[in-house]
């Protein structure tokens, strides 16, 4: 099949959109190739057909659980088959999708970076045929990025073990000093580097200062009809905001990554359908949703940088249709916003503090626990050593940028089993132990012997309904024969996942880079200050100002964003005031007429634009007209 003919039939689209199918094109010819794509771009398409239209696995490189597993269920609705391997699985499971990989037929294989890493993964790959290594969020590999993630360094160790595979890097948003990084780090080979404009013609951007910001929002969205997201800081914001905006006849919920699965799910759903019209969300929500018809994203705070809010402004108009994106902030929150970011850094003392806490915390020894994961609840974490929270939080951050620990925000994660021994040693124990045996003939009968060869998910629910127990028993049943050795039984997983990725250190030997803490903290002060000028800015173009930002030669004023609509306003004004002068200029030369360059003279403080347009409007409407001279006279 032609490129063409796999976009028409997975994902229904006659064609590509711009700069696709030339980054297409790079990537099936060998080329290390370098994306960068706006929000709703279509980044995933770039890598995913020419994957399809190759031999072999695609690796793709991902630091979100949540957004791996999205793309994974996307791809097999469209019959793709693809799997994931990310902290909290079983080593069976890992296992058998590693092997399918090399003899099975997945063509797209997720993983988390500090996977590449691992013992199983490094030997493993070196008997798949990789036809692409993809990369996503690839601005996470530069420290100069505004989400460095140090795992993401060890790719192009990985990438030595599949030299002759090409590499795609992608990513919404970078900076010059991003994207030079990360091809170096990547240690791209002559790369093609394709942008697409950072300008969106059709998104209205605007930054207000205002102090009621709520009766603002209010006004905003009643003003522009449709489909909207509303960013706020905290989860407590999220519920005020929405019981707000819902006690003033909007429909709005919340969402948050402290809800349960089933409760994020059933939102995002309600608002996918139109059934919820505005969501009021902090910056868990958002990635990899597609909903094309969005209105208007208002920010209820100044952002920590401008590449996070680019990427959550972005996700209005992904239609092509005019929308608008807004940011409402207030003197408070000019002062706050850097001391916010200042907070995000603490002593190294209290990074140390946190780490011992989390050995006693899951009973981890010194030199033990790599890869293991465990429920974290960092409420109950912090009272039970006496931490701060906030500053406790922001520790955990750092520990897991600086590649120690990764923190996944609750996730939904079924209940998942596999016999763990072979059919004869089975029907031996099922002889043995003839309490079990119904059990597991029923087992057997509704999941049949894929049981053998790899992790099935499975409902606790229904085996309890088909074999008329209640739920709990059934649990009883499976974790004793996970203790016997006779079945992997994982129970599902609904809560935040904390996992060590190293060996535990003893806190006082742990490995941290003081130096880099600070600079990174440096870089962070500068990102907020490039935010805090681009909301105050009062007159420049707001998308001439982020194309700057982003390293992008600015094109024309955007002529839709505020301060664009607002220096029409005043050129409007100025117009009608120099249209007047004009006419009483030309008026008093008692039917001489005056030169143009004359007339300019009288105009030393007028815009040289603005009086030329003046003139030719005038002339246009027959107010003014040349005498054979070639001076200007008044018509009538």
């Amino acid at each position: 099949m032609t490129i063409r003919q796999i976009l028409q039939q997975f994902w229904g689209y006659p064609s590509f959109r711009p700069l696709q199918e030339d980054i297409v094109n790079a990537v099936l010819d060998g080329h290390d190739t370098l994306v960068l794509l706006p929000t709703g771009g279509g980044k995933s398409i770039c890598f995913q057909v020419p994957a399809l239209a190759m031999k072999g696995v695609c690796i793709v490189v991902t630091p979100l659980i949540a957004l791996m597993k999205d793309q994974v269920e996307q791809l097999r609705r469209r019959g793709i088959p693809a799997a994931a391997i990310y902290s909290g699985m079983h080593w069976r499971e890992i296992d058998a999708t590693l092997d399918n990989c090399i003899y099975g037929n997945t063509k797209f294989l997720y993983v988390s970076p500090e996977r590449l890493r691992t013992e199983i993964m490094v030997e493993r790959v070196k008997q798949m045929d990789v036809c692409l290594l993809a990369v996503d969020e690839a601005h996470c590999i530069s420290a100069w990025g505004y989400d460095f993630r140090p795992p993401y360094l060890q790719i192009a160790e990985f990438r030595a073990l599949i030299p002759d595979t090409p590499v795609i890097a992608l990513t919404a948003s970078a900076t010059p000093d991003v994207q030079a990084d990360i091809q170096e780090k990547l240690e791209m080979r002559t790369p093609q580097v394709f942008r697409q404009t950072f300008a969106r013609p059709n998104l209205s951007y605007s930054a207000i200062l205002e102090e009621g910001k709520e009766t603002r929002l209010l006004k905003v969205l009643n003003g522009v009809p449709g489909s909207g997201i509303v960013y706020v800081r905290s989860r407590r914001q999220t519920q005020q905001v929405a019981e707000f905006l819902y006690r003033n006849g909007i429909a709005a919920d919340y969402y948050h990554a402290g809800l349960s699965n089933r409760q994020r799910s059933d939102k995002q759903d309600a608002w996918l359908n139109d059934q919820t019209r505005i969501m009021v969300a902090t910056n868990a929500f958002g990635m990899g949703i597609d909903k094309p018809g969005v209105r208007v994203v208002v920010h209820l705070d100044v952002p920590d940088n401008l590449e996070a809010y680019y990427q959550e402004a972005g996700r209005a108009g992904r239609d092509g249709q005019k929308a608008y994106a807004v940011l409402l902030y207030n003197q408070a929150d000019l002062t706050t916003v850097e001391f916010r970011t200042e907070q995000q850094y603490p002593p190294a003392e209290l990074i140390r503090r946190v780490y011992q806490a989390l050995g006693n915390y899951t009973a981890v020894p010194a030199g033990g626990g790599e890869f293991s994961s465990y429920d974290f609840d960092l409420n109950t974490f912090a009272n039970t050593f006496q931490l701060p929270p906030t500053e406790t939080h922001y520790a955990l951050k750092q520990l897991q940028h600086e590649g120690f620990i990764e923190l996944s925000e609750a996730f939904y994660h079924p209940s998942k089993l596999m016999m763990a021994i072979d059919h004869r040693q089975l029907y031996e124990f099922q002889v043995l132990n003839p309490r079990f045996d119904p059990f597991l003939k029923l087992v057997l009968r509704k999941y049949g012997g894929e049981l053998f060869t790899g992790m099935l998910t499975i409902s606790e629910s229904d085996l309890a309904r088909t074999f008329l127990v209640s739920e709990s028993e059934i649990i009883t049943m499976l974790e004793q024969l996970h203790q016997r050795n006779i079945v992997y039984y994982e129970k599902q997983k609904d809560k935040p996942q904390l996992t060590f990725l190293t060996p535990r250190f003893d806190a006082s030997q742990l490995p941290l880079n003081i130096l880099e803490l600070e600079q990174s903290k440096q870089r962070a002060l500068a990102k907020v200050r490039a935010a805090v000028q681009y909301a105050q800015h009062p007159v420049q173009c707001r998308t001439r100002l982020l194309q700057a930002y982003f390293g992008e030669e600015p094109g024309d004023a955007c002529g839709v964003c505020d301060n664009c609509l607002k220096n029409k306003r005043q050129i409007g004004a100025g117009a009608a005031s120099v249209r007047e002068q004009v006419r009483q200029y030309v008026a008093g030369t008692n039917g001489q007429g005056i030169s143009p360059r004359r007339l300019s003279d009288f105009f030393t403080t007028a815009d040289a634009d603005t009086l030329a347009q003046t003139v030719r409007q005038m002339l246009a409407e027959e107010e003014l007209r040349y005498n054979p001279g070639g001076n200007l006279m008044l018509n009538g």
